[in-house]
């Protein structure tokens, strides 16, 4: 019977885990799709797309199933860092999401910086936030595109 839905930050696993749990997913993606407004930061950005495989969080619990809410078909990846970290020789986040593509190759992933957001009306999304912080769209072997804010599309 919410009039909206909040979901916040914390683990992906473990916040996907708790709404399984409690029989959440499928009422949320209900309520949403009936038009009741559905906003979300960090892990609830995460859960919002098609599934959590694109989360940065560490694998504390694991959730019944990495599906997730579907509100947004796409894969959404919150505090999104782009290129290198000076003096860090691991790979760069481009890097493993460019990996979970390989594997994945009909997805889409959203990458999204901090302070950035997806306002999302029916099929259609506009980017918000920061003026210099544009939405990274990553698909399999196609090239890098970005969203600037103030930015519309349909997915």
């Amino acid at each position: 019977e919410a009039k909206a839905i909040c979901i916040g930050g914390g683990n992906t696993f473990a916040l996907l885990y708790y709404l399984y749990k409690f029989d959440l997913v499928e009422a949320i993606r209900q309520r949403v799709e009936a038009g009741v407004p559905y906003f979300c930061w960090r892990a609830g950005a995460n859960v919002a797309g098609s599934t959590m495989m694109t989360t940065n969080d560490m694998p504390i619990i694991m959730p019944k199933s990495f599906d997730a809410l579907n509100i947004f078909p796409h894969q959404i990846n919150p505090h999104f860092i782009s290129g290198k970290i000076a003096g860090h020789n691991g790979e760069s986040r481009e890097e493993r999401l460019e990996e979970f593509l390989i594997v994945n190759q009909k997805s889409l992933i959203y990458a999204l910086p901090e302070g950035t957001a997806l306002r999302i009306k029916g099929e259609n999304a506009t980017v918000m936030g920061m003026e210099n912080s544009p939405v990274l769209k990553m698909a399999y072997q196609k090239e890098t595109e970005l969203i600037k804010v103030g930015d519309s599309f349909k997915f």
